[in-house]
């Protein structure tokens, strides 16, 4: 049975003598990994010039606003005064605690810098890194997963998971592995699919697209998905956090699906002489 196989998994994945390497630490560097691997394969398919320098700055940069966002964010939205009298467990990343929509908000902000350092345009960089984002969400939620965290409500479905501890030893919703089908599988299919097209569709497709499946997804999703003790339901007792940060990414990712189609910018990797010489700068 299913939560007979849950029960058998471990969040240590091994040891390096006394340090304990968890399958959620695996996760992030295996899902920056493999978005950094297709943000290189779908540049060379766009026929981009992004060179090995600007692609390691790429990566670093949305490493770093990934981990500081998703910390922030999870402080900010789904903190519950503790951090306030102890602000040092904010730098307490191995307790737990990480927001998707933070690391979101770290993300593209860092690609904002990364633009700039690189002089390839924002909307191009938000593009390739929205494609190789669900890889990333997939690892996450498999790792949710297997630390027993982020469960969902109870449930008579044959699927349903006793997850026990804090969960109680009733069947629930493993919420995790919907997001990693929905959020990761899903999306990357749809996104992989939509990057085949040649010459590639115009910039701010992808990140408009991202926006609005995962947005849509994750709001789904929060249906069966147990809100946070801390928290509980919102506005009237059926809303989630987790629904309310999604609603304005459905609204801003449509936003910026009309800004692609009425504007038509093609995709650009790094400025070359002629570039440079017309517009007087290579940033776009």
């Amino acid at each position: 049975m299913l939560n007979e196989i849950y029960h058998a998994l471990d969040p240590v994945a091994f040891n390096l003598g006394p340090l304990p390497v968890r399958w959620y630490g695996l996760a992030y560097i295996l899902g920056f990994a493999c978005a950094g691997l297709m943000i290189a394969r779908t540049s060379r398919r766009w026929r981009l010039r992004i060179d090995e320098d600007a692609l390691t700055t790429i990566v670093l940069c949305v490493v770093v606003g990934v981990i500081v966002g998703a910390r922030l964010g999870y402080v900010l939205f789904y903190g519950d005064g503790d951090y306030l009298a102890n602000p040092l467990e904010i730098l307490a990343l191995n307790h737990g605690g990480m927001s998707f929509h933070g690391g979101l908000l770290g993300a593209l902000a860092a690609g904002a810098v990364a633009a700039k350092l690189t002089g390839i345009p924002y909307l191009t960089l938000a593009d390739l890194g929205a494609i190789g984002a669900p890889i990333g969400l997939f690892f996450g939620r498999c790792a949710n997963f297997i630390n027993g965290e982020l469960w969902g409500a109870t449930t008579d479905a044959f699927w349903g998971v006793s997850f026990g501890g804090p969960a109680g030893d009733v069947m629930r919703h493993p919420t995790q592995l919907y997001e990693a089908s929905l959020e990761g599988l899903l999306l990357f299919a749809l996104m992989f699919a939509l990057s085949r097209r040649t010459p590639p569709r115009p910039r701010g497709t992808f990140l408009g697209v991202f926006l609005v499946v995962y947005g849509i997804a994750r709001f789904m999703v929060e249906f069966v998905r147990q809100p946070d003790i801390q928290l509980g339901y919102l506005y009237g007792g059926w809303l989630t956090m987790g629904q309310v940060l999604s609603t304005p990414l459905i609204a801003a990712g449509a936003a910026v699906l009309a800004f692609s189609l009425v504007r038509k910018l093609p995709q650009r990797g790094l400025p070359t002489l002629r570039d440079e010489g017309a517009s007087g700068s290579g940033k776009r």
